[in-house]
């Protein structure tokens, strides 16, 4: 069983403020900007490692979506398995889709409604 973090997600109302604040005051750099197909900016930030994802709110995303940490993402190299053991434990699951390139993900709630989500590792 492997696990490593995969992203954190920070939506924003004004993503290339939020991500300049991180490049300027934390020393992140800006990996990746793309434009979203409604037209707004998407930055992948390089955190001294650690992926840090910029977006405003995403019309794909049936789940509710609120500004500021949006939740941690974790790779797991045994995704059923995983997702089976939160399920038999009663945790509330959010949301289950698969991604455009074809991984599955899972979003769930942690201690304190902290939003978490595992990502298929392939």
């Amino acid at each position: 069983m492997g696990f490593r973090i995969n992203h954190l997600h920070l939506k924003s109302p004004d993503p290339k403020k939020t991500a300049d604040f991180y490049v300027q005051y934390t020393g992140a750099r800006v990996a990746k900007e793309t434009k979203r197909p409604d037209g707004s900016a998407a930055y992948r930030l390089d955190l001294h490692g650690v992926e840090l994802n910029v977006t405003q709110f995403l019309e794909e995303q049936e789940l509710d979506q609120f500004m500021g940490l949006e939740h941690v993402a974790i790779d797991t190299n045994n995704f059923d398995g995983e997702v089976a053991k939160i399920k038999s434990a009663g945790v509330k699951i959010l949301e289950e889709r698969t991604l455009p390139d074809g991984r599955r993900v899972c979003f769930f709630e942690g201690p304190q409604g902290v939003r978490l989500e595992f990502l298929e590792w392939k």
